[in-house]
């Protein structure tokens, strides 16, 4: 069996625009072992954000499939496709998309009620994340009672509760200070070996990507070393 828990082979993904053809992806081939982390870097437009949404199973490919812990995404459903990406793959944005009426603590448990778990056992996992993430004293608070790396703290929470196979990251230290980053990429590499996750990270900050395990440049529709 393939320890690949991410795989991408042969993606092309175009758009139209007005009366011409758009080629974003050519081909693009992508594998992701697990506890294995990736950045990729590329310039604006480049398409880093379309790849991510094909990862995650949102858009489809013109051609090529993407296949998450052995499971062809092109083969599922809306439904099946929905709950792959719950109990398979976490999200981490560089706005957090937190709940603003929710607290932390809520908002971490969502996913796993989503899961089919009962409340007050969502409420003791989303706890235990919330103290792996150094936020239990704040599980309380309402996302505007925190700050920016508090938020993205809980963000990552909120990601793992249901321990995924791969968390797909999109400029996660992106609205953050540098202290605030450091500490964000500390958390992630220490999660990383706690939970065997691996994670892909789209990114801008060239010192992110310095520190994970591979480094590639998506340019003109491929990722190239």
């Amino acid at each position: 069996m393939s320890n690949w828990v991410l795989q991408a082979s042969g993606l092309v993904k175009s758009f139209t625009d007005g009366d011409r053809q758009v080629d974003v992806l050519k081909g693009l081939n992508l594998q992701l072992a697990q506890a294995q982390s990736m950045a990729i870097i590329g310039s604006s437009g480049s398409g880093k954000s379309t790849l991510l949404q094909l990862l995650a199973g949102l858009e489809q490919p013109n051609e090529g499939k993407v296949m998450v812990v052995g499971q062809c995404l092109s083969d599922l459903n809306g439904n099946q496709a929905a709950k792959l990406r719950n109990q398979h793959l976490g999200f981490v944005f560089q706005f957090h998309h937190l709940l603003a009426e929710f607290s932390a603590l809520e908002n971490v448990m969502l996913p796993y009620i989503i899961a089919g778990n009962k409340p007050n056992k969502a409420q003791q996992k989303a706890l235990s994340m919330l103290t792996r993430v150094g936020l239990a004293d704040r599980a309380s608070h309402k996302p505007g009672a925190l700050s920016g790396g508090e938020r993205q703290r809980v963000a990552i929470a909120r990601a793992l509760i249901n321990e995924p196979a791969c968390l797909l990251m999109d400029e996660p230290t992106g609205n953050l200070d540098r202290h605030n980053a450091e500490q964000t990429l500390t958390l992630l590499k220490q999660l990383q070996v706690d939970f065997g996750t691996a994670f892909v990270a789209v990114t801008h900050d060239l010192s992110l990507a310095s520190q994970l395990d591979t480094q590639l440049s998506l340019k003109d529709g491929q990722l190239v070393s």
